[in-house]
């Protein structure tokens, strides 16, 4: 065993990808055939849209378990994160059009949040129908302590160079249209 980044690697000369699993980082092959067991594709883009939805699966995994041991959701610390953002209160509906996951019950995680003195409510003055949401110094002092961890997570990519991650970025925004 050779040491790299902290983490206990095992090589093998036969494989050419990183894959990472919790605290060991292992050399193996990790395409998307071998994956789900599938070798045949409609086209390549019905490949495409499979390996983006593993991936996507793949990744809201890793982020949920490195927030596990801070007792948060990933739509909670996405809450967090708009409102540590804007330097503001925001109402619900201003932290719903920001949200990663547009499905999201944003009251509901607000609630939890409130819960665990992260975030507070308070009449908006300028429309008394609406509730500002803000972050509170709880709230800051979680994420500058998950901020301090990020490296945790983000070694988990450095399979692909910075080049690689940028071109990446920039082919899923124009997937998107």
């Amino acid at each position: 065993m050779e040491r790299s980044r902290g983490y206990r690697v095992k090589f093998n000369s036969n494989v050419s990808n990183v894959c990472t699993l919790d605290v060991y980082t292992y050399i193996c092959t990790m395409k998307i055939e071998e994956e789900i067991k599938q070798n045949n594709f409609g086209n390549e883009y019905q490949k495409l849209a499979i390996n983006q939805l593993f991936t996507g699966k793949w990744v809201s995994d890793l982020i949920a378990n490195h927030l596990k041991p801070y007792g948060l959701s990933s739509q909670q610390y996405n809450v967090l994160r708009i409102l540590r953002g804007a330097k503001e209160a925001l109402t619900v509906n201003a932290i719903c059009d920001r949200m990663i996951d547009k499905m999201s019950n944003v009251s509901r995680l607000v609630d939890k949040l409130i819960l665990k003195d992260l975030v507070v409510r308070k009449v908006n003055f300028n429309d008394r129908r609406q509730m500002d949401i803000e972050i509170t110094t709880k709230g800051l002092e979680l994420l500058k302590e998950i901020d301090e961890k990020d490296d945790l997570l983000f070694n988990k990519f450095s399979n692909l160079s910075l080049q690689e991650a940028k071109k990446l970025n920039e082919l899923l925004d124009k997937l998107r249209g």
